[in-house]
């Protein structure tokens, strides 16, 4: 059932960048090839004879932006299976309703031509994990614990999530531009993160809204990799880590994917 629901949402993601693609090919004819961003850029390179950065010659670029927009679901890998062991049955989740969420505001690079950067970038993302079980994470605890709540309380909401800062090295591959304006983009590279922290989030008819934050034994340090491929401006993403989702002995072995749309690739 969860892969068949996974296999609808990357099919309905794939028509949704066909549809948005198109869109953004006349979109792109209409604004005259410009490109839309956000922040503050620098583009430090040598000039041509009228005073501009030639785009044909390395040049080193960068600055505060907002771009990389990923929104997405995330999947548990447990040594290699999709299934939860026994060990880890307790974090059975609602495929659908378990996302991730990223994005950077800051890159420094260099383009060696209109084809070819590299870069390295700074943001943050999110794993939000909805719990299928009636259970409440302990917090302050050495391992990855857990209660289960008594039946006359009920979760609408029992989310178990955590938050990054990242820093992803990115080797972009860019087509050169037709004459309708439209480039495809392949980005790939490794990444590394550090914990900013976990949180607990339920709602209840009887407790109302709780939010609790802790470590929730999440690793203090993560890596892994991100692929993108797309044009102007949307794409499709898959990100793997490599590392294990907690550093909690029992939970050795588990580790975590994401896929979905990202919005620009400034």
């Amino acid at each position: 059932m969860k892969n068949s629901i996974l296999t609808t949402v990357l099919v309905s993601g794939l028509t949704f960048l066909v549809a948005l693609s198109a869109g953004a090919q006349q979109d792109s004819v209409k604004r005259k090839n410009k490109d839309i961003n956000y922040g503050v850029n620098i583009s430090i390179g040598k000039k041509d004879s009228s005073g501009r950065i030639d785009p044909n010659k390395g040049r080193f670029v960068g600055g505060i932006t907002f771009t990389r927009l990923d929104i997405g679901f995330s999947k548990l890998i447990d040594n290699g299976s999709f299934s939860l062991s026994p060990t880890n049955d307790f974090l059975d989740y609602k495929a659908g309703k378990t996302s991730h969420v990223s994005f950077d505001i800051l890159q420094m690079g260099y383009r060696f031509n209109p084809n070819f950067k590299i870069y390295i970038a700074g943001g943050f993302d999110w794993t939000l994990i909805r719990l299928k079980n009636n259970i409440t994470m302990v917090k302050n605890s050495p391992t990855l614990t857990y209660t289960t709540e008594t039946p006359e309380i009920l979760y609408s909401k029992n989310r178990f999530s955590s938050s990054y800062v990242h820093v992803p090295l990115n080797f972009e591959l860019r087509t050169k531009e037709s004459h309708k304006g439209r480039r495809w983009y392949l980005v790939a590279g490794p990444e590394i993160a550090f914990l900013l922290n976990g949180k607990v989030k339920q709602i209840s008819d009887e407790h109302g809204k709780v939010k609790v934050k802790d470590d929730y034994n999440f690793a203090p340090f993560r890596y892994g990799g991100t692929v993108r491929v797309g044009t102007n401006g949307i794409a499709l993403f898959a990100k793997y880590y490599a590392s294990d989702m907690f550093d909690s002995a029992p939970q050795k072995g588990l580790k975590n994917m994401a896929f979905g749309l990202t919005f620009g690739l400034n």
